[in-house]
Formats: structure tokens, C-alpha cells, sequence
């Protein structure tokens, strides 16, 4: 898997207000609606947080992974945000999270949507990259380092 299939410059968000897990899913459900065009945010919003629901998506060491299934979705689509603090989440060790990799897929791309989430769970374990994103303030920065990597 390379990242600059799924993410683009526009779904890099670097060092937003966080709040809470619901405000996060909110405001990047919003980002990704926007540029899909095809999909509406409360759709979105609403399959990410019934997916949260199921058990949290928060790897532990500071690290997300939202996603979920949308059925209007053509494409699997990323969004990396990095939030200013961090925010809980529920996440397994407990820790709050400040990075998000947030996942849309179609609704029929199981197999791809497990593949992509086992890819992006292996980079968001490395030490070093995630070092790098935390300490990135610039969103075109914060893009280039996660397709680089």
C-alpha cells in the first residue's frame, strides 16, 4: 500500500483542535465530505462513530485509526490529521490520542479495507515516523512525510 493512493495534500491537517472524539469525527467528516462531493458529512459522521461503537479504534501510543464503510464512497479514501492536544479516545493503553489516519472505504472493498488498515497500522508503529508527524506544523509538510515514508 502507498499512501499517496488514498491520501492527497487537502486531507493533511495538521495541529487542529481537537476537544473531543466526537468534535475530531465531526470537523474531518466535514473535510472529507467536502471534497468528495458525493457523500454527506452526517453520513460519514455517522458510520465512523457506529463503528467507534463496536470498540475503539485508538491503537494506543497516541494513534487513531477511524474508519469505516460508506456506501456512496468510490474510492478508499485517507485523511491524516495531527491535533494540537491530544483528546481521549478510548483507546487500548488508555493514552490520549494526536494523531488520526481516518479511513473511508467503499462499502464493497472488504478485503481491500482490511488490507489497507493492517498497512496503515504497521507505518502508525513506527517510532520514528510518528515522531515526525507530531513534531510537522505545516500541512503540505505533514502530507509529504506520510507518502515519503
Amino acid at each position: 500500500m502507498h499512501l499517496e493512493e488514498i491520501l492527497t495534500p487537502e486531507r493533511c491537517h495538521s495541529n487542529i483542535e481537537g476537544v473531543s472524539r466526537k468534535r475530531v469525527l465531526t470537523k474531518i467528516s466535514q473535510y472529507i465530505a467536502k471534497e468528495l462531493g458525493s457523500v454527506e458529512p452526517d453520513e460519514i459522521f455517522n458510520a465512523l462513530m457506529a463503528r467507534e461503537q463496536l470498540g475503539s479504534t485508538g491503537l494506543g501510543n497516541g494513534i487513531a485509526i477511524p474508519h469505516c464503510r460508506v456506501p456512496m464512497c468510490q474510492d478508499i479514501v485517507g485523511t491524516l490529521i495531527t491535533l494540537s492536544k491530544p483528546i481521549d479516545f478510548d483507546a487500548i493503553d488508555g493514552k490520549p490520542v494526536d494523531i488520526l489516519f481516518v479511513l473511508i472505504v467503499p462499502e464493497e472493498q472488504h478485503d481491500q479495507h482490511i488490507k489497507t488498515l493492517a498497512g496503515l497500522a504497521a507505518l502508525f508503529n513506527d517510532e520514528d515516523f510518528c515522531y515526525t508527524l507530531r513534531h510537522t506544523n505545516d500541512n503540505a509538510d505533514l502530507f509529504n512525510i506520510a507518502i515519503t515514508y
